[in-house]
């Protein structure tokens, strides 16, 4: 199997496990999140299109990763929110989180990240607003009882009241497709068993965020900060889809695990010093001159294996 399929083969690992996800947001609020997903996904692609074509390059398979990063974009938000909202987010994801900084090849940002942080800091009043999952919503969301997340609630007071199989199952407020944390578990491990997303990326954030939850507990205790920073503020869902993109973090695990530990640590912190939700994807735009730094390395310790390599070869060809 050549490169380009195996690529391509991981994009669709990629939509497969959001599209559960999107299953997951259906149950609990009704038609209007496929109406959602089915939008930002339009929007990406034709966005993603038209780049393409300006560019005067060839549309390829490679590029129906914008199906995906659309697909992310519409589950970090509330069930609730205008369409207008993550349709443009996903546009200014796509034209220029993803093509204006680098295009196909050459992603410095992750797509998905870009596309919630403009989101955030435009509309932050209403991103961070949720509907309770116990209620389905009418397609015009006109039936919405908002609050805040249950982020909200552990960054501000340490401590909440939910059951482990609300958690596990994602029965509380939050992002529609971030707070199943059972199926997001499945998920990682299939994506990592198929190589779709980065080992060393993901490793170094669950290893950032241990190390932080047992030296610096948000809770009363340990376990107890761990299983809910890790249940809460995004976090598997940006481990799995945004620290882990492969188009984002360095390709060799050794440097992707410290990309994805300064990350965790980072994003800790300021949920520490300031109870501010969902920290990770705009940690992770931060972050990218870490991974670029990271990348840089690792080109210059190929290129000198490399010429090495060629000096022993030629040594033993005029030997």
């Amino acid at each position: 199997m050549n490169i380009q399929k195996k690529r391509t083969l991981s994009w669709v690992d990629i939509i497969l496990t959001l599209a559960s996800l999107e299953v997951m947001a259906y149950f609990y609020y009704g038609v209007r999140t496929l109406i959602m997903a089915g939008l930002c996904m339009a929007v990406s692609f034709v966005c993603d299109w038209i780049a393409v074509w300006f560019m005067k390059k060839k549309y390829v398979p490679d590029d129906l990763m914008s199906l995906a990063d659309g697909l992310a974009i519409a589950l970090m938000m509330p069930a609730s929110i205008d369409f207008r909202i993550p349709m443009i987010s996903c546009a200014f994801a796509v034209l220029v989180g993803k093509n204006l900084f680098g295009g196909r090849k050459n992603i410095i940002f992750s797509p998905c990240a870009v596309g919630y942080l403009f989101a955030l800091t435009s509309w932050g009043n209403k991103i961070l607003m949720y509907p309770s999952p116990d209620k389905k919503l009418e397609i015009s969301a006109e039936n919405a009882v908002l609050s805040h997340s249950l982020s909200y609630d552990f960054n501000n007071a340490g401590n909440i009241s939910i059951s482990d199989f609300d958690l596990l199952i994602g029965n509380f407020r939050g992002a529609m497709g971030t707070v199943s944390i059972l199926l997001l578990i499945v998920s990682a491990f299939v994506l990592l068993f198929r190589k779709a997303v980065s080992a060393g990326a993901f490793t170094g954030v669950i290893a950032g965020m241990v190390f932080m939850a047992f030296i610096v507990p948000v809770s009363e205790s340990r376990s107890e900060s761990l299983k809910y920073i890790m249940a809460t503020n995004m976090f598997l869902f940006s481990s799995v889809y945004i620290v882990s993109d492969k188009r984002v973090a360095p390709l060799n695990n050794y440097y992707a695990f410290f990309y994805g530990l300064f990350t965790a640590v980072t994003a800790y912190i300021i949920i520490l010093t300031t109870a501010k939700e969902n920290m990770i994807p705009a940690v992770s735009v931060i972050m990218t001159p870490v991974a670029l730094l990271f990348k840089s390395i690792q080109l210059k310790a190929d290129k000198y294996a490399s010429e090495e390599k060629k000096g022993e070869i030629n040594e033993k060809q005029n030997y």
